[in-house]
C-alpha cells in the first residue's frame, strides 16, 4: 500500500486538470528522461494572438539597362597603389586570385606578371577604376585574364592589406 499515498499525491497536483485538456502531444523522438511540461505550464503562457508580419518592401530592379559599365565607377579607398609585403595564409581551397587598379604600378605589374597569373588561372579584381574605357584598357593589356570591377574595402579590411597590386593564392600574398 505504499503506492497509494503516491498516487494521491499525484491526482492532486494542479496541473494534472490542465494536462487532461491539452491538446495532444505529437512525440518525435522519445530517448527516455522526464517530460518539461510542468515547466512551462509553471509559466502560465497565454496562447499567442495572431500578429501579422510586417510588410517588406522588395527593392525594384534598376530601370533601363544594366550591365558591367553601370558598376563604374569603382572607388576603394581603403586601398591604393603601394609596395605589399609577401607573406604567408592558410587558405585551403581559395582559388587565385589579384588586386589592381587604374594606374601605372597597376599596368606594369599585370605585363609582367600576365603569364603566371594566366597558369594559375587566377581572376583579376579591379578595386580602382573609373570607366569602362579605361577598363576596356587593362583587358587589352592582358588578353586572356578576367577582370572584373569589384570594390575591395571589404576584402582589404579581411586581409589586412592597404595596398595593390597583389597576388592572392590559398598560400600567401605577394607582389
Amino acid at each position: 500500500m505504499k503506492s497509494l499515498p503516491v498516487l494521491v499525491a499525484c491526482l492532486s497536483l494542479p496541473w494534472l486538470p490542465m494536462l487532461a485538456q491539452a491538446d495532444a502531444l505529437i512525440i518525435i523522438e522519445d530517448r527516455g528522461g522526464v517530460s518539461a511540461l510542468p515547466y512551462y505550464e509553471a509559466l502560465h503562457l497565454l496562447p499567442r494572438a495572431e500578429v501579422s508580419a510586417p510588410r517588406i518592401e522588395m527593392p525594384r530592379p534598376p530601370a533601363g539597362v544594366v550591365n558591367e559599365a553601370s558598376m563604374l565607377p569603382v572607388r576603394s579607398v581603403r586601398l591604393s597603389p603601394g609596395k605589399v609585403a609577401r607573406r604567408t595564409i592558410e587558405a585551403p581551397g581559395l582559388p587565385a586570385f589579384f588586386l589592381v587598379g587604374d594606374d601605372q604600378r597597376s599596368r606594369a605589374w599585370l605585363r609582367q606578371r600576365a603569364p603566371r597569373l594566366r597558369e594559375l588561372g587566377a581572376v583579376g579584381l579591379v578595386v580602382n577604376i573609373s570607366s569602362a574605357e579605361s577598363l576596356d584598357a587593362l583587358r587589352a593589356l592582358v588578353p586572356g585574364l578576367r577582370l572584373s570591377p569589384v570594390a575591395g574595402d571589404d576584402l582589404a579590411e579581411r586581409l589586412g592589406l592597404r595596398h595593390y597590386p597583389v597576388l592572392i593564392t590559398a598560400t600567401g600574398l605577394e607582389q
